[in-house]
């Protein structure tokens, strides 16, 4: 176990609403935090100790940022292995480790390693251009997904019968069959380098019918305490096989059958976990910090039940940001409201989030509806 804290500098690499976050906890345990970040306005630019401008891609960009930093990690994954391979190589301390980002890069590589680990997960063939789609009419209706390079919802697709073949991504990348599940779940499990492992409890994700992002979710999951257990088995399962140092978000299907299955996961903070702020006795950016500083894991226990709302963009309004509503909402007891201090707004972008409390399940629906009504992003 690690037992410095004096003078500790964390590089991340990225600097969204995930890495400020982030850095809200690193504060409370007297870390510096030092972000790369493209955008000269990233959220993460007025609260990091110091903030560099750069590509993430870009070895020697993020070689020499590592430079000066105790521990490294990532708030995205689109970054550049090869300069956290050096790092690591050179003694530096990188979590998740540079291996495991490469693997979860490539969603063709993710799902073959869950089907060589014996890890349950949906029927899938590997594809490389889009006339390789008409080999397999016998899998629709399906899901395609770009190898390499989908976030938010981009480079994921459903093909539903043969007339879509046309409209295929024509790069390489995994048709998978499409799951008639019942819900689609998340865990957030954390292990540091010690080994201890410790998981969130379920959470119950609802996506948005569109765009394919989180647009709110419940947690605890309303599930049986039999189907949370074999959720949460299953993440730390995914982790133990990983051999991976962090924070995982694992995102599951529960079918119809009752079964679960692994659809894919992300190696840092992420949506599924942003209740836990408020919701749970450790929140899941406390979490990672603990992990890759190799500290004891905190208590992951629900504190009340909690609802998620991403605050997105309205679509039709591009430019400065307005928040309307804000008053409402906060007029309202348990509703806690986190912008991310993006200045400008466009359709669907992520905004912010709203976290809702109440012991009362059928309160706390109503007040996320109220929530979804009254608050508004426009320009």
């Amino acid at each position: 176990m690690s037992t410095i804290y004096k003078n500790l500098t964390l590089g991340v690499v990225g600097g969204g609403q995930l890495g400020r976050m982030l850095i809200q906890a690193a504060i409370d345990l007297n870390i510096d935090v030092h972000v790369l970040d493209p955008d000269a306005n990233a959220p993460c630019r007025d609260i990091a100790t110091q903030f560099t401008q750069g590509s993430l891609t870009d070895a020697d960009t993020v070689y020499k940022f590592a430079q000066n930093c105790d521990v490294v990690t990532i708030e995205i994954e689109n970054v550049s292995t090869e300069a956290l391979r050096k790092l690591q190589e050179e003694g530096k301390k990188v979590y998740p480790e540079p291996n495991v980002i490469a693997l979860i890069q490539d969603k063709r590589e993710q799902k073959q390693f869950y089907q060589q680990h014996g890890i349950p997960t949906a029927p899938f063939v590997l594809t490389e251009q889009q006339a390789d789609l008409e080999k397999y009419q016998d899998m629709l209706p399906a899901v395609q997904k770009l190898g390499r390079a989908g976030y938010d919802g981009r480079g994921v697709q459903k093909i539903q019968s043969p007339e879509d073949i046309s409209k295929g991504f024509d790069q390489p990348g995994l048709l998978e069959k499409l799951i008639n599940f019942e819900k689609e779940l998340a865990v957030i499990v954390a292990r540091n380098s010690s080994g201890e492992i410790k998981a969130f409890p379920v959470t119950e994700m609802v996506f948005h019918p569109e765009h394919n992002l989180v647009e709110y979710l419940f947690a605890p999951a309303n599930i049986s305490s039999e189907i949370a257990q074999k959720a949460t088995d299953l993440a730390k399962q995914v982790i133990e096989k990983l051999n991976m140092t962090g924070l995982l978000a694992v995102e599951l299907f529960l079918t119809r059958d009752g079964e679960i299955l692994v659809n894919e996961v992300a190696p840092r903070p992420h949506n599924s976990g942003h209740h836990t702020i408020e919701g749970n006795a450790i929140s899941q950016y406390a979490q990672h910090l603990r992990s890759i500083l190799d500290l004891p894991l905190g208590s992951t226990d629900t504190l009340i039940p909690a609802a998620m709302v991403n605050l997105l963009g309205e679509d039709g309004y591009t430019g400065e940001a307005q928040y309307q509503g804000l008053d409402k909402v906060l007029a309202v007891e348990g509703i806690n409201v986190h912008l991310y201090g993006k200045k400008l707004t466009k359709p669907f972008r992520k905004m912010g989030h709203v976290t809702i409390l109440d012991q009362n399940l059928d309160q706390l629906k109503e007040k996320t509806q109220f929530v979804k009504e009254h608050l508004k992003v426009r320009a």
